[in-house]
């Protein structure tokens, strides 16, 4: 919060979305928005998980632009000044973010990481084609991001990867620009949501309500995801057509994962010998 509160930018409201913490948090979020007027405090009475909880800060944003955060990152304290300034110079734009450092958890051993995704194309499906083919961290949508442009996506949805589904989707409505300067740091640990990537149980604590042990399918959710963006989409049909082309090799070269998940669901309801 001190990264956030210590911008050279002042003048915004600090949403907290306390997703059900059972430690300190709540009391240290109460001291923070007692002592500063900019912090709106608000606490989910049951984990809703990752996703949905970043679309309750969504849904509770009534400014012109929306900066999510989660809660172990850490910027410096210019971010918000030089994005913004980006952002007003074009309403073309969806989204500004700066270059990142992968950190530990004590934010330490910070190691330079490039997003590439700098996407001003005037296509809409140049951009969105770049996007899936080149990204690889998703943390991009914790830039600044305009809330005209996000109301138009279906946020995030609640499987993992969702947050590449949401970037995507976003491209096909306003260009990304990516500050060349090092601004963002994420932290890298084995509590974060990315760190035990095909560990179900670990994936079903983050992205999923409280109490989950098995988090439901992700790649086929993933792939319709992309579908239902573009088809819900202002695009011309041919550029739709264009983009489903892609898509639908991705989910041919998917298949052995996408079986996967076929063969463990019908197994979860019928029983160990199917």
């Amino acid at each position: 919060m001190q990264s956030l509160l210590t911008q050279t930018y002042p003048d915004f409201l600090l949403i907290i979305s306390d997703n059900a913490s059972t430690d300190g948090t709540t009391a240290i979020c109460r001291k923070y928005a007692d002592a500063d007027s900019r912090i709106k405090y608000f606490h989910n009475e049951t984990n809703i998980g990752n996703p949905r909880n970043f679309n309750r800060v969504a849904e509770l944003t009534t400014t012109k632009y929306l900066k999510w955060s989660t809660a172990d990152d850490f910027w410096k304290p210019n971010f918000l000044a030089l994005a913004l300034e980006v952002m007003e110079r074009d309403s073309t734009i969806a989204l500004s973010y700066p270059q990142a450092m992968i950190v530990d958890a004590s934010g330490g051993n910070a190691t330079p990481y490039d997003d590439v995704l700098d996407l001003v194309q005037e296509d809409p499906a140049d951009r969105f084609l770049t996007l899936v083919r080149t990204i690889r961290l998703a943390h991009q949508h914790l830039g600044l991001i305009r809330m005209s442009h996000l109301r138009q996506t279906h946020l995030l949805g609640a499987h993992v990867g969702s947050d590449i589904n949401l970037l995507a989707e976003l491209t096909l409505y306003g260009k990304f620009v990516e500050l060349p300067q090092r601004l963002y740091f994420r932290r890298m640990h084995e509590d974060s949501g990315s760190w035990k990537r095909g560990d179900k149980e670990h994936e079903a604590q983050r992205y999923h309500a409280a109490g989950r042990r098995r988090a439901p399918m992700a790649k086929w959710p993933r792939h319709l995801f992309f579908f239902r963006a573009v088809a819900s989409s202002p695009l011309p049909l041919k550029s739709k057509l264009r983009i489903y082309r892609t898509l639908l090799r991705g989910m041919i070269w998917d298949r052995r994962g996408l079986m996967d998940e076929v063969v463990d669901r019908a197994r979860s309801i019928i029983g160990p010998e199917v």
